[in-house]
């Protein structure tokens, strides 16, 4: 590529991002070669490697090939380190060798010459998440149901698809889903991912830049519009303002829009009510926290593949139930679990076991046992030891009674997270000395008593069932 040639693709580039966005990312670039379909490009810094490769690699390789150059990858090198590669292929998404957080994605229609037709760079998104690989159960069946709706029907009926719940339930998973179903369909359909602070990073960018035409112009010319985490732009104005008539336009159009949230409109401080209402009037799917079934399912569809890459590893019966019983936060947390599961495993060599998975997960164990009440487990140990709560609470010191009492004050200590005082509080007002000793007292026991434990353990798994 010629010097020349460079300089026509910097034009380029100027007229579709912007006076400011090329002097301040594309101007430090300098050209090094093209060799195999890959053009090599010169960056000052690491960060402006990762800034332009993320934000701007696809409006650059499109100025290339538009320039009648048969580049279909960029490679960013920051002088002296060479980084990861960016490749496009035919249907002009991006399909990097890099790690997720380095992977360009906008899955864009192409023109006649293969490069993107909207030139605007989305959010990651990730291979793994497609809906051959989400496990589908109750909690979660009408949503994927409707994704599925979404991607594969020609026609839109109900616009848009708002998928609301909380964090790692799967949301993220489905709108990624819905984006690569609809392009294996239909390679030349014009997706766009991002999350909603994207786009008002972008917004904001324009007005900056007096671009808002072309803002309104590309966002307003997708085919399927995704956006994550909508709640985002509450209480933010214009923003709301520019996404109500971007909304409005491709609904106009009969184009699919895709939403998501950590809750549903109607609970969403700060958003404007006619936005609040266009988001209300297509389909709203409350993602329900998992089950034990769910959790279970999705931890062997996960093991399935780790133990596929990774032969030597074998994981012992009850292991994956345990951590479904245990870690009922969210799948993100269960599966980030059983990653460090195997990385241990494959670091010492030894079998995936439960007692493996006690100590190495002790801390998020821990903090996944911390959601039981101490009214909880003063009922499970008053029930266990057939004693009236009346009595369980009494100044009474019977020992069929303070044997129980002691065990549930540890307990409540080991599966909270509240102070010795509190615990006293909740036990009929004790003093805060008199939960120190119980403690002392169960810890003695149970490595003596092994009524005592077998009691501890059994009344533990009820609690965390």
């Amino acid at each position: 590529m010629s010097v020349e040639v460079w300089r026509r693709i910097r034009g380029q580039l100027l007229e579709s991002l912007g006076r400011d966005a090329c002097r301040n990312w594309i101007d430090p670039i300098e050209f090094l070669e093209v060799r195999d379909g890959t053009a090599f490009l010169l960056t000052p810094t690491d960060f402006v490697s990762d800034w332009v490769r993320r934000n701007y690699a696809e409006p650059i390789r499109a100025a290339i090939q538009a320039e009648g150059l048969a580049v279909e990858r960029l490679s960013f090198q920051a002088r002296g380190a060479l980084g990861d590669t960016v490749s496009g292929g035919d249907d002009g998404s991006a399909n990097g060798h890099g790690t997720e957080s380095d992977t360009e994605t906008v899955l864009a229609r192409p023109s006649a010459s293969g490069s993107g037709g909207g030139g605007l760079p989305g959010a990651p998104l990730d291979q793994c998440f497609t809906f051959n690989r989400f496990v589908v159960g109750k909690p979660n069946e009408l949503a994927y149901a409707a994704a599925r709706n979404v991607a594969g029907s020609d026609t839109v009926t109900f616009n848009p698809l708002f998928l609301y719940g909380g964090v790692g339930l799967g949301k993220t998973h489905l709108m990624h889903a819905i984006a690569w179903d609809i392009q294996e369909r239909n390679p030349y359909a014009n997706i766009l991912y991002l999350s909603a602070e994207q786009f008002m990073y972008r917004f904001i960018q324009a007005l900056r830049s007096n671009d808002t035409m072309n803002f309104k112009e590309l966002f307003r010319s997708v085919d399927v519009l995704l956006v994550d985490d909508v709640q985002f732009i509450a209480g933010k104005e214009s923003t709301q303002e520019e996404f109500f008539h971007t909304f409005n336009s491709l609904v106009d159009q009969k184009r699919k829009i895709v939403i998501s949230a950590d809750r549903s409109p109607g609970e969403i401080d700060g958003l404007g009510e006619r936005i609040r209402t266009r988001l209300q009037s297509g389909l709203v799917v409350d993602v329900h926290p998992t089950d034990f079934e769910l959790r279970l399912g999705v931890l062997q569809a996960k093991a399935e593949v780790l133990c596929r890459d990774n032969a030597d590893i074998h994981v012992a019966d009850g292991v994956l139930e345990f951590l479904a019983r245990r870690i009922s936060t969210n799948v993100r947390v269960l599966e980030g679990a059983l990653h460090r599961l195997f990385a241990f495993a494959l670091f010492i060599g030894r079998e995936v076991t439960l007692e493996m998975a006690q100590d190495c997960l002790s801390d998020i164990l821990r903090a996944s046992s911390r959601k039981i009440s101490i009214d909880e487990i003063i009922r499970k140990t008053a029930e266990h030891y057939n004693i009236r709560m009346a009595d369980f609470l009494s100044p009474r010191r019977a020992r069929s009674i303070v044997r129980p009492r002691q065990i549930a004050m540890y307990l409540a200590k080991q599966l909270t997270t509240k102070s010795l005082p509190e615990i006293g509080r909740n036990f009929g007002g004790r003093d805060h000395t008199t939960v120190l000793h119980a403690i002392r007292r169960i810890e003695e026991l149970r490595s003596v008593d092994h009524h005592v434990a077998e009691d501890l353990e059994l009344l533990r798994r009820s609690l965390e069932a």
